[in-house]
């Protein structure tokens, strides 16, 4: 072949595994999905609000730059960050738990656990191959995905699900770094979102001596309140290292002495991120205007399940089809959490006739 032909023949695959579980998981349609599904503001409420997609790749940023510290494989760490929030309902948190509470009152006492449905998005309900379902993840991806939260073991997953990845035992490293990668992603974006729509101040985050010290950082480089834009991300900046470098001081350590949870904080600092999470929970995830949005969220998810429940078909046909051989209320709880927010709320009002 000549150097100045423009298209050159690849007899294999030129990624290692785990990045070839990462384009995967990037080209499923579940993955696009997250664009329209909700973090704490409603997509509805602003083009700048972060949601499930956002934060994602926010995860997926943080938790490669930890592993390379720690000459872990970024790759994988990657692939679960991407993936570890594919089974989100819409409407955040609240709609996870609407669609638990209604499968759970139906008699179903495994209900909904968004994590699981993760795994099983990337293992069972993506379609992408002719003779299995799933994207065909490599183990460890799949491993980091299902485990990347502890505690690991749940009574709702399957006895084959145990079987197979050992649910007593810990995940990789890697997965271990999402977990708290997510914990760092949504702690910063979360003020930098709630600040910028009114809903938290940075007088009310004084009553946390995390904040305090990040608070201080951002003033030492002589920018002023006023400038609301850059303090904002100046404070969400520094509160991201602060974290970052702290993690990495502790985690090097605790690898090095074989600790059973080698991926964390000092026990100072891991109880001033609950008093700083215990602020964000009270002033702005419980703020009466997002009450009053995952309330409507609510009510959109509970109308879809009982209507759904009563005419299946008005399901797809990729998901009607799936009654033949699923339990209806199984695949109705899959097609109403594949939906976006957006949807959600479309179907809904066509559904009731609120159009």
């Amino acid at each position: 072949m000549q150097p100045t032909d423009r298209f050159y023949k690849i007899d294999k695959d030129f990624r290692n595994p785990y990045a070839r579980d990462r384009d995967r998981i990037i080209h499923s349609g579940s993955f696009r999905k997250l664009e329209y599904k909700t973090q704490v503001f409603l997509n509805s409420d602003g083009d700048f609000f972060r949601t499930r997609l956002t934060h994602s790749i926010e995860v997926s940023q943080i938790a490669r730059s930890i592993t390379s510290q720690l000459n872990l494989n970024e790759s994988l760490a990657e692939a679960i960050a991407l993936a570890h929030d594919l089974g989100h309902t819409p409407f955040g948190h609240v709609g996870g738990d609407t669609l638990d509470e209604c499968l759970k009152a139906d008699g179903f006492e495994n209900g909904f656990e968004h994590n699981f449905q993760s795994f099983r998005v990337v293992s069972s309900l993506e379609k992408r191959y002719k003779d299995f379902d799933g994207l065909n993840l490599t183990f460890a991806t799949l491993e980091g995905i299902l485990k990347h939260s502890y505690p690991y073991k749940k009574s709702f997953l399957p006895k084959e699900i145990d079987e197979q990845f050992d649910l007593e035992k810990h995940p990789s490293l890697e997965a271990m770094i999402v977990d708290r990668a997510d914990e760092i992603a949504y702690i910063s974006h979360d003020i930098d979102d709630g600040v910028n729509s009114g809903f938290i101040t940075f007088d009310d985050l004084k009553k946390s001596e995390l904040a305090c010290v990040i608070l201080q950082k951002v003033k030492d480089e002589g920018i002023k309140k006023k400038e609301d834009e850059m303090f904002r991300y100046r404070f969400s900046s520094h509160l991201i290292n602060h974290l970052i470098y702290s993690l990495l001081d502790y985690s090097q350590k605790s690898i090095e002495l074989n600790k059973e949870f080698p991926i964390g904080f000092e026990v100072s600092l891991e109880t001033q991120i609950k008093k700083l999470k215990k602020i964000l929970f009270t002033k702005l995830y419980q703020h009466k205007k997002i009450v009053t949005k995952m309330y409507a969220g609510k009510q959109a998810i509970k109308g879809l399940y009982s209507g759904l429940m009563q005419e299946p078909k008005m399901l797809p046909s990729f998901y009607y089809k799936q009654l033949e051989f699923k339990n209806k209320h199984r695949v109705v709880a899959d097609y109403i959490a594949s939906m976006s927010d957006r949807y959600a709320l479309t179907f809904y009002n066509e559904m009731y006739g609120k159009i």
